[in-house]
């Protein structure tokens, strides 16, 4: 995990060691269910430990080394190994009482990024949102809110474009429709604040912008939005997220991550290219 901290890397590695119990699991010919049955657990406990959606106890996985025939005492202390890394809180855990379930994953896998190719359609992405747009769309999508909830949502937005700015910051491509920068939440003030935001993060090497004008018509993207990340270790491959109101999927077959890269180009190549979309942005903020 080169260039990548224990606790921003966690998920990656959880994801890396399932799929290496997996591997083990089928060259085997263990069933699932045998498996869930050596650590004293089930067959979805197997399954979930397998797509590195729980922590690692390293009993389990010691057990499961067992069954596997995994006896190389190198082998086993890299696997084992992994777990302690696997395991490391990342800071976006103090934040799970505010955060939906399928979220956590998403912030590590984000934090681990190398690269992140991102569509958005509805308003402006998280990591490039001011404060009080941030606020103004945490509101809208959740009026029942209390102000804490929505303090505490804002400040998990606000942790996560620290990356942005790190030593080994990834490089950040975001694709928006132009109807995110026509809905202003938050009001006039609030909107051309945020406007301006933009054009200062364009001033970034590490960020590129643009934006898919409505006189284009159709494009590539019709489904709606999703990012696609590329992660530093070669082991692991890109993965593509895609949120719904109430759940979300990640995506890492190669046929369907290469559907998404070609969408992702095709929609750049729609798109106004970085200085167009400076301009306009600049345009709309005097409007506004």
């Amino acid at each position: 995990m080169t260039g990548v901290d224990k606790s921003s890397g966690s998920v990656v590695r959880r994801i890396l060691l399932g799929a290496q119990l997996r591997r083990l699991r089928e060259e085997r010919g263990i069933t699932r269910d045998a498996a869930g049955y050596a650590i004293r657990s089930s067959e979805s406990k197997i399954s979930r430990m397998e797509l590195g959606r729980v922590s690692f106890k390293t009993r389990d996985v010691e057990d499961l080394l067992t069954l596997y025939g995994v006896a190389d005492e190198r082998e086993r202390t890299a696997l084992l190994g992994l777990v302690r890394e696997a395991n490391t809180a990342g800071w976006w855990h103090s934040y799970t009482d505010v955060l939906p379930g399928w979220f956590p994953t998403y912030v590590g896998l984000e934090a681990a990024a190398s690269s992140l190719e991102v569509y958005e359609v509805q308003f402006v992405h998280g990591l490039l949102q001011s404060p009080r747009y941030a606020e103004a769309v945490v509101t809208a999508g959740q009026p029942s809110l209390s102000s804490a909830e929505v303090e505490r949502r804002v400040g998990v937005r606000l942790e996560r474009q620290k990356l942005l700015y790190a030593e080994s910051a990834p490089r950040l491509h975001v694709v928006m429709d132009e109807g995110a920068i026509s809905r202003p939440y938050g009001g006039g003030e609030v909107f051309r604040e945020q406007l301006l935001h933009l054009l200062d993060l364009t001033e970034m090497s590490n960020v590129t912008l643009q934006i898919v004008p409505f006189d284009y018509g159709g494009h590539a993207a019709d489904s709606g939005a999703f990012t696609v990340l590329g992660f530093p270790d070669g082991d692991l491959s890109d993965v593509v997220y895609v949120e719904h109101l109430t759940s979300a999927i990640y995506l890492d077959k190669a046929e369907d991550v290469g559907r998404y890269h070609a969408a992702m180009d095709r929609l750049q190549r729609a798109a106004l290219t970085p200085a167009e979309t400076q301009d306009m942005l600049r345009t709309r903020a005097r409007r506004s």
